[in-house]
Order: C-alpha cells, then sequence, then structure tokens
C-alpha cells in the first residue's frame, strides 16, 4: 500500500460508482456494547432524489425487524481499473412497503434495479421480503490516487 492516498469522489464520480443498483452492506446499530448488526444486501440507487433503496427479507421473529428502526451504515465498494473506490451513506431507512402509490418515495422505487440475489435455503417466494429507502444524512465517497 506504500505510495497510495485517497481522495473525495465528485458526486458524478459517486453517482457512477452506485450506478442504478448493485450490492453492498448495511450495517444497523445496536444497544450498548454489541457490535453493529452487518449484512451483504443488495440495493438499488435514485440518483435524481439521492435515495437508496433495499429490499430485505424480514421473516417472523427475525432479528432484523427489531434493528430497521436503529440508525444504519451502507457501503459499496468497488475494485476499477483506476483503482478502489467506496462510497459510505448514514441515516435511517423509510419504510416504502406501504407507501402510497403516488408517493416520491414509491416513485424513485420504479427507476432503480434492485439485483434479485437467491441466498435462502428455500424458494424467495416463501419468505417475506419488505422494502425500504434511505435517504442518507451523510454521504461521502472515496478513491484511490497512486502517488507515484
Amino acid at each position: 500500500m506504500q505510495g497510495l492516498r485517497w481522495i473525495q469522489l465528485s458526486d458524478d464520480e459517486r453517482d457512477e460508482l452506485l450506478g442504478d443498483g448493485g450490492t453492498g452492506v448495511l450495517s444497523f446499530a445496536t444497544e450498548g456494547d454489541e457490535p453493529p448488526v452487518s449484512i451483504p444486501v443488495s440495493y438499488g440507487y435514485f440518483a435524481d432524489a439521492d435515495s437508496i433503496y433495499f429490499r430485505l427479507s424480514v421473516p417472523e421473529n427475525s432479528r432484523k425487524t427489531s434493528l430497521v428502526d436503529n440508525p444504519v451504515s451502507f457501503v459499496v465498494h468497488r475494485e476499477t481499473e483506476a483503482g478502489w473506490r467506496s462510497v459510505v451513506a448514514t441515516g435511517q431507512l423509510e419504510r416504502v412497503t406501504d407507501a402510497p402509490y403516488e408517493s416520491t418515495a414509491l416513485q424513485g422505487l420504479w427507476a432503480v434495479d434492485i439485483p434479485t440475489v437467491d441466498v435462502f435455503e428455500r424458494p424467495p417466494s416463501e419468505i417475506p421480503f419488505q422494502t425500504f429507502r434511505l435517504i442518507p444524512d451523510a454521504v461521502s465517497g472515496r478513491k484511490e490516487v497512486d502517488t507515484e
């Protein structure tokens, strides 16, 4: 790693990295001394509204049910031909699943592409999902710069 440093991504570079969807890691704050709960997730990104959408599995008695109202951080990291890029967004999730048809939250969902990833032991049709939106309180992006 000698000879490397990082600089901030521009808004355009951030939007390019996030695209209209992909995968990242969503972390939920927890109580006390417990570590955050981090899970790999698929996401959709709507740049016009700076909104990140998640379709989360929320089975009955899932720990996620008690965590979705906690503050979250979301991280996307990619290795590119020009070096690594990352984006970190923090804030609160908003439920979109039951939003009114005309709501901006639901309208934005139609503009994204949340990849479908089957990582479950049973068919996804048997698993309850809920859709959430993160309108970040803060977003930062970094990229590697070769100093040699």
